[in-house]
């Protein structure tokens, strides 16, 4: 599946991963190729995805996903530090 991590400022991240972890609102959840489509509130927390280069990990401090057609969207309110 496709990945966009984006910001106010900056893309931070673009490419394809297998799998992806992000601090929901009301708890952690995960994310797989061909994902039922969905919408979800983020808290601050450490989103994880797995791409062909291995793990990676970046703190957000909130935000919003959006899943749709193999394809998700991260739009963070910023990256902390």
């Amino acid at each position: 599946m496709h990945l966009e991590i984006l910001t106010p400022e900056k893309k931070i991240f673009e490419g394809n991963v297998t799998i992806a972890t992000f601090p929901g609102a009301d708890g952690s959840f995960q994310v797989m190729d061909n994902h039922a489509p969905l919408i979800s509130l983020l808290k601050e927390g450490v989103v994880e995805y797995k791409g062909k280069d291995g793990a990676h990990q970046i703190a957000v401090t909130g935000g919003v996903v959006e899943v749709l057609k193999n394809k998700v969207i991260l739009l963070a309110d910023g990256i902390a530090a």
